[in-house]
């Protein structure tokens, strides 16, 4: 049975995965002072809660937070009796080498999507992800990750926006009613809903461009289903992709 962790800089999610579907997924905060055995202690009452008494044979783990690998690592090794596959690490292979500058440092999360969503739906893609940050990943037909673009993430901009002007409050990442706001608070939701519609039309426009041949967009993470409501964004919704992708990697290793 193997155990997949995505580890971000926000969330961390566990993913119990039978060989065929996944029987379970957990979400945590990240924080690298969590040990070994906290981890194990959270995971296993989840797992005695949900009634799955499995043995974890196998353990997969991608992570954009490196601090907290070592603990991930410890809580394998004393718990499960296994070395984990780490993302990124010279003994985990990928079905595609990435094609980009020599030394160039590219995230974990980008390796797996870019495996998941080949898996699923072949090559020329651009995988648009909302995490932290938000991420255009450009996948080749081969399945090679091949460059990409940053951006910054939703809740952040709305975060630094309240940071940077003390009368600008806290608001949800919503659909606003209409695009003029007649309050602060309307005003900030549409902002940043239609001002975010527009960042990935245009990047995803600007890289289709470049790339010269059609592609289909890939949308993943929490905020993805909200965004596809302002417009046709996506050619399809992948709730599961980066936990899919570590199923990916996973099988290429021990094929």
């Amino acid at each position: 049975m193997l155990l997949a962790i995505d580890c971000g800089n926000t969330n961390t999610v566990f993913s119990v995965w039978d060989g065929a579907r996944f029987l379970c997924t957990y979400r945590t905060s990240t924080s690298w002072q969590r040990t070994a055995d906290q981890y194990f202690v959270w995971l296993s009452t989840l797992l005695a809660h949900d009634g799955i008494d499995v043995p974890i044979t196998d353990v997969i783990i991608s992570s954009t937070v490196p601090r907290v690998v070592f603990n991930l690592r410890v809580m394998t090794d004393r718990y499960f009796d296994t070395r984990p596959l780490v993302v990124g690490k010279p003994d985990c292979r990928l079905p595609a080498e990435p094609r980009v500058d020599e030394g160039t440092q590219i995230g974990p999360d980008r390796l797996v999507n870019t495996a998941g969503a080949h898996d699923r739906h072949g090559g020329d893609l651009i995988v648009v992800d909302f995490g932290t940050a938000t991420t255009f990943d450009v996948v080749a037909e081969d399945g090679a990750y091949v460059g990409g673009v940053i951006a910054p993430g939703v809740n952040l901009s709305l975060e630094a926006l309240h940071q940077a002007a003390a009368a600008l409050p806290h608001v949800d990442v919503t659909k606003p009613q209409q695009v003029i706001g007649t309050n602060t608070v309307a005003c900030m939701q549409s902002g940043v809903f239609w001002g975010y519609i527009g960042l990935i039309r245009g990047i995803c426009d600007r890289i289709r461009g470049e790339y010269e041949r059609p592609m289909q967009v890939i949308g993943t993470g929490g905020l993805a289903p909200l965004f596809s409501q302002g417009d046709v964004l996506f050619d399809t919704i992948e709730d599961d992709l980066t936990m899919h992708g570590l199923t990916v990697i996973y099988r290429f290793n021990k094929g």
